[in-house]
């Protein structure tokens, strides 16, 4: 629908179900003030009780995102609804990752608010309803393949299943510990086949530990092998790496992969 077919004036009681029977996903202030018919400094005011009632969110400043009913109850919809928005509103690159991106996968064992991503540039964490959202800035995130995937409101993008076990396996902190990372990347290798190739396509994007945790993971958590995977990491010149990054470098190295066993790993 273009923004010029709407009524010359809407009431705010009627206009998050008017814009959502139009398929709009997102509008901002100086739109709302032509719905409206009345000037932008007027929006806040007008749009106040709506976005008491939950019909609303301004997920930023100068944007809002209409509510479906079922969702008015929440605070808000789920983060895939209206994240695209919130990243164009900003201008900058973006995809979901971690385990927001290993849930749509079927490879989390929890449902979880929370979302993490990546972003090309600094944003600042916020709540919106019951959706925690946490940016990570990635500077080559333009590089890093993704996957499209759809919401009711529009397209949104995920990191791929092979660079999602690799985000995983480098942030074990932001992905459960240890344990529950080795669980998913698991997951995600039995629901997603995790391509050889592709992991060792993504490797030089991230960190050498990162690189031999998935490797390590995958082949003593599976019967999956990844030999092309087991090459890059033999000629990688760094030290061994740690397997839980925040224990102390003691135990056995596996010489395939070049880390330190430091501890044991339970899977779920």
């Amino acid at each position: 629908m273009k923004f010029s077919d709407h009524p010359r004036s809407i009431k705010t009681a009627q206009s998050a179900d008017w814009a959502l029977s139009r398929g709009v996903s997102s509008w901002t202030t100086a739109q709302i003030a032509e719905l409206l018919a009345v000037p932008v400094s007027q929006v806040p005011q007008r749009m106040s009780a709506a976005k008491s009632r939950g019909e609303w969110i301004t997920p930023a400043r100068g944007l809002w995102v209409p509510v479906a009913p079922e969702f008015r109850g929440w605070g808000g919809p789920p983060a895939t609804e209206f994240i695209s928005d919130l990243m164009n509103h900003f201008g900058i690159s973006y995809y979901i990752g971690w385990l927001a991106a290993a849930s749509v996968y079927g490879a989390a064992h929890h449902a979880s608010q929370t979302t993490h991503m990546a972003t090309s540039r600094l944003v600042r964490d916020r709540q919106i309803g019951r959706a925690q959202l946490f940016f990570h800035v990635r500077t080559r995130v333009t590089e890093i393949p993704t996957v499209e995937k759809m919401a009711r409101s529009g397209p949104y993008l995920i990191s791929t299943p092979e660079i999602t076990a690799l985000d995983i396996a480098s942030d074990i902190a932001i992905s459960g510990g240890l344990d529950n990372a080795a669980t998913v990347i698991v997951d995600l290798t039995d629901e997603s086949s995790l391509n050889d190739q592709a992991l060792s396509s993504c490797a030089p994007l991230y960190s050498d530990a990162a690189v031999r945790r998935v490797g390590w993971i995958i082949e003593h958590f599976t019967e999956q092998r990844v030999d092309v995977l087991a090459d890059y990491v033999a000629h990688l010149t760094s030290a061994p790496s740690r397997l839980h990054p925040s224990l102390p470098l003691a135990g056995r190295i596996d010489e395939r992969w070049q880390i330190c066993i430091n501890t044991s790993v339970g899977i779920e």
